[in-house]
């Protein structure tokens, strides 16, 4: 006996016994999608992503200049005085930091006090990052970035064993624009970038939040097929335009069916009656 299953207007003829195995590789996916989800987001406090296991910081510094930056703060605050923040968060590449050593079970954040695809590193900067990488390839590297695009021009070069990720905070590109919250590209070039990029292991990270249409911004994730998604408000009083906390729940809920998303600070935006929210808050876990 076989089944009819239609995609995009084609019919395939699929055995019966082909059918139920699909059906049971399907439901041991979401197990696992739902296992590891638990078991993550118990996790996150403490790590901007709970994956990671050790940062990297072989290039340090940006210039895209978002209001919310906490590594931006931190350099011309706590560590102004180190050498390699004695001019502010202008890039600069750090020669030690290529004397790193990485192993099996290592999953490394590149540069996250930085942007190494941001348009104002050199080249050769990014170059010897990702010879860096792919002289361990059995440890995994997570690169993110505003400037997706940036990522066709070292496709050619780009290790398998790294993981591409942008931030992407909301699908309004007049929120970044009007609020100045950024002089990066804006969030639909690089979700068109993105959208395009052939690569198994993307990530992307909307954190922190901004306010979004469910439609538009779940339509944008489905098109990326990132395998993990990150997704969090601000925490650093910085009073951005966030979403009311019941949209950005739906937007979780609704990502969630087909995504591992990872949840970091959730709570009601700034100007929200607390009290009124507590009903929508995650159950403890």
């Amino acid at each position: 006996m076989s089944q009819i299953v239609t995609l995009s207007e084609k019919k395939l003829n699929v055995s019966e016994e082909d059918y139920l195995s699909l059906l049971k590789k399907n439901h041991n996916l979401t197990l696992i999608k739902n296992t590891l989800e638990s078991i993550l987001n118990k996790k996150t406090k403490g790590k901007m992503f709970n994956i990671v296991s050790r940062t990297w910081n072989p290039v340090t510094g940006c210039l895209y200049n978002c209001n919310y930056c906490w590594a931006r703060n931190l350099a011309i605050t706590k560590l102004q005085n180190s050498h390699r923040y004695l001019k502010g968060f202008k890039p600069s590449l750090n020669e030690a930091e290529f004397r790193s050593k990485f192993g099996k079970g290592d999953l490394v954040f590149v540069s996250d006090m930085g942007d190494l695809f941001g348009d104002f590193i050199p080249d050769k900067w990014i170059a010897r990052v990702l010879d860096k990488i792919s002289d361990s390839p059995e440890a995994d590297f997570l690169l993110m970035t505003k400037n997706p695009q940036r990522y066709y021009d070292f496709l050619h070069c780009i290790p398998k064993n790294a993981i591409l990720g942008v931030t992407i905070e909301t699908n309004n590109d007049e929120i970044v624009q009007i609020d100045k919250v950024s002089t990066a590209p804006l969030p639909s070039e690089r979700y068109n970038s993105m959208k395009n990029l052939a690569w198994d292991r993307k990530l992307v990270s909307i954190e922190p939040i901004l306010d979004f249409d469910l439609k538009i911004f779940k339509q944008w994730i489905e098109d990326i097929y990132p395998f993990l998604l990150y997704v969090g408000y601000d925490n650093y009083g910085h009073k951005l335009r966030e979403p009311i906390m019941k949209n950005t729940l739906n937007l979780i809920s609704v990502i969630s069916e087909n995504t591992l998303v990872i949840k970091k600070t959730i709570r009601p935006a700034w100007f929200e009656d607390t009290e009124s929210c507590q009903s929508n808050l995650p159950e403890a876990e």
